[in-house]
């Protein structure tokens, strides 16, 4: 194995020079851009590079230092930036680690079984997202600082089977100190067993390092609250969304001032705030999708009228996906689009012009060539616009027939902007010959509140129709090759793929569905965050009084059109996936199969919701790539037959 390789990576790296278009190979070779702050002089800007390797199958960081204004980026080992988790006095520390707080394994019970690795459960949730429920929690401990070093911990949270961070995803940014140093801000969803399942009302707590009392701050505020900052004696702001249940509620900036709670930025009904940061000059600083980019905005909250004039900084096709800091008529922001993985650029706040600081990636895309991304407003069954990105090969020549791929986003309810992925990566799917039409279907937040609610409780509905008018309406050009078309898509893509196999009447020559959602009733049983199928689907599969469940269950399950199956799909599945749990992938796999149907199957035992590792990652794509080659053959190629099996 770890000779060929070798072979694989020379034979790559050789044959780099000659290289016209990206490949797999390429794109694992990119290096991956991190803004991790700026210098408090104002002066620096601190990066990481993550690059991939694929034969050690993991990736190597470093740490670089550049101007301000760009220039050439000094290798550091040491980051210059105050750690946010240091007190603003110096005299306390902020950490979190696991603390063993409810028995739930074997030797827990009986510790002299030594060798048991049995789990006892006396409620839900089990497992979450890729790891079983051990009974441990994640605490924030506060610490003394004595000469440079922590000592004598105390657990903010003694004995409470809750979690900050929040998991799975929660990092250090869900706990902050007052500007003051007296207080602790953290995240947490004080909620435990199925209460736990079904809620998303997670809450902000003060601890107070003086009397040693928690006090909520958004009691009563139902959804989540995270990503809590204050800014050199702002008011507490935050992330905040308002219905519990519903993890694709509108998510706006919240601010506490004066005992009182402010939505500032509520009153956009097309902005879906993604993140957000304090500027030097008293601003607030935010990202947000719109109209399929995510776009830097900025305002002034005014705290007499408690209102926000929101201003849009930036405009153009690309993605600002995160924001570093704000020095001066400059903001510091991370940007990709469909053709370029994140750099890191300074924005005037004045005209929203942009210079390009880091070029990390500079020489491996003067390599390839570019694709190139369009617009396109498609009218959908129910007549409203609906915006389509639609992808063209490089070099792509209208004279020519393209086989063509309709891409299937997950969420359901996620942006689909100009992001690049490493995983479902257009750049790379046109590079390999494929017009790709990515819709903005129904459930995309950037296109106003009621367009992105819409699919809840009708997954199955009208976003179906929107992929097949998308689909219908590009191919009506003379270079798509109606003879060659295929669907791919994870997650609720996986879902859409597995639905669309059953309803496309005969469009399609190819599916492929990862990490897809193929039996509600299963899924149901076997999910582990229950507010979401709760929300979305409208509740259990048994409640025969629940019209929207019944509704979402006989009407919208893929299952129940398998007797419509008959052409050719490949399944991909994480085994350590328990959001959308491995029975889906093997149910479908396994009905395509006994159909008759050419199908396969990509098993992924390690793998989560996603696919993390780099010989792994490898995989996917060239099985991903020969699964397109085999079942959407060129012209002179169709002649073959296709093994059934």
């Amino acid at each position: 194995m770890h000779k060929f390789i070798s072979i694989i990576l020379i034979a790559s790296v050789c044959s780099l020079q000659a290289q016209t278009t990206m490949t797999p190979e390429l794109l694992w070779q990119l290096g991956r851009v991190t803004g991790l702050g700026i210098t408090e002089d104002g002066k620096s800007v601190i990066y990481s590079v993550n690059t991939p390797n694929v034969e050690a199958n993991k990736g190597s960081s470093k740490m670089y230092q550049i101007s301000i204004d760009g220039g050439k980026p000094v290798e550091i080992t040491k980051n210059p930036i105050r750690d946010k988790n240091i007190s603003p006095d110096g005299k306390y520390m902020l950490s979190n680690k696991e603390v063993n707080v409810v028995k739930t394994k074997g030797t827990d019970f009986y510790p002299e079984l030594t060798k048991s690795n049995a789990y006892v459960f006396n409620d839900i949730p089990i497992r979450h997202w890729d790891t079983w429920e051990e009974g441990a929690y994640d605490h924030v401990f506060l610490s003394k600082m004595v000469n440079g070093e922590p000592k004598d911990e105390i657990d903010l949270m003694p004995g409470e089977p809750y979690d900050c961070p929040q998991k799975p995803f929660g990092g250090d940014e869900d706990y902050i100190w007052s500007p003051e140093s007296d207080r602790v801000i953290y995240v947490t969803k004080k909620k435990y067993g199925k209460d736990y399942a079904v809620s998303t009302n997670t809450d902000l707590y003060a601890y107070n390092i003086a009397t040693g009392q928690t006090k909520n701050l958004t009691e009563g505020h139902l959804g989540y609250d995270v990503n809590p900052e204050f800014s050199k004696g702002h008011p507490l702001t935050w992330l905040g969304m308002n219905r519990d249940g519903y993890e694709s509620d509108k998510q706006d900036i919240y601010i506490l001032m004066n005992n009182k709670i402010t939505n500032a930025t509520g009153q956009r009904d097309d902005i879906h705030v993604e993140g957000f940061k304090y500027g030097t000059d008293d601003n607030i600083y935010f990202y947000a999708p719109i109209n399929g980019t995510l776009q830097l905005f900025t305002f002034d909250f005014n705290p007499d009228t408690y209102k926000a004039d929101i201003v849009q900084v930036t405009k153009g096709d690309f993605d600002i996906n995160n924001i570093v800091g704000q020095v001066g008529d400059k903001v510091i922001v991370s940007r990709c689009d469909m053709n370029h993985a994140n750099e890191l650029y300074s924005v005037s706040i004045k005209d929203g012009s942009m210079k390009q600081l880091t070029h990390v990636n500079d020489d491996a895309y003067s390599k390839i060539s570019m694709v190139k991304t369009e617009r396109k407003w498609v009218e959908t069954t129910d007549h409203k616009k609906m915006l389509v990105w639609v992808v063209y090969p490089p070099n792509f020549d209208p004279a020519k027939k393209y086989p063509t791929l309709l891409y299937c986003q997950g969420g359901p309810q996620s942006a689909l902007t100009q992001f690049y992925s490493f995983r479902w990566n257009f750049q790379l799917m046109a590079s390999n010959g494929y017009i790709v039409v990515a819709p903005n279907r129904r459930g995309m937040p950037g296109h106003g509140t009621e367009w992105n609610e819409e699919i809840s409780k009708d997954h199955g509905g009208q976003a179906m129709k929107d992929y097949l008018s998308a689909i219908d309406n590009v191919s009506k050009e003379h270079y798509v090759d109606k003879d060659r078309l295929g669907c791919v898509g994870a997650s609720y893509g996986g879902y859409s793929a597995f639905m669309l196999a059953g309803i496309h009447d005969g469009r399609f020559k190819t599916f492929i569905a990862h990490d897809g959602i193929f039996d509600m009733r299963s899924m149901y049983g076997t999910t582990e965050e229950l507010w979401f199928v709760d929300w979305d689907w409208g509740g259990p599969y048994w409640d025969k009084k629940n019209k929207a469940a019944q509704k979402t269950y006989k009407k919208f399950n893929p299952i129940n059109y398998v007797d419509k199956w008959d052409t050719p799909i490949m399944i991909v599945q994480g085994g350590k996936d328990y959001r959308v749990p491995v029975e889906q992938g093997i149910q479908a796999f396994q009905a395509a199969q006994l159909k008759g149907i050419k199908s396969k199957l990509l098993y992924l035992p390690d793998e989560n919701h996603w696919v993390l590792s780099a010989q792994n990652a490898m995989v996917w794509q060239h099985e991903f790539y020969n699964w397109l080659k085999e079942t959407l053959p060129s012209k002179e190629k169709q002649q073959v037959p296709m093994n059934k099996s």
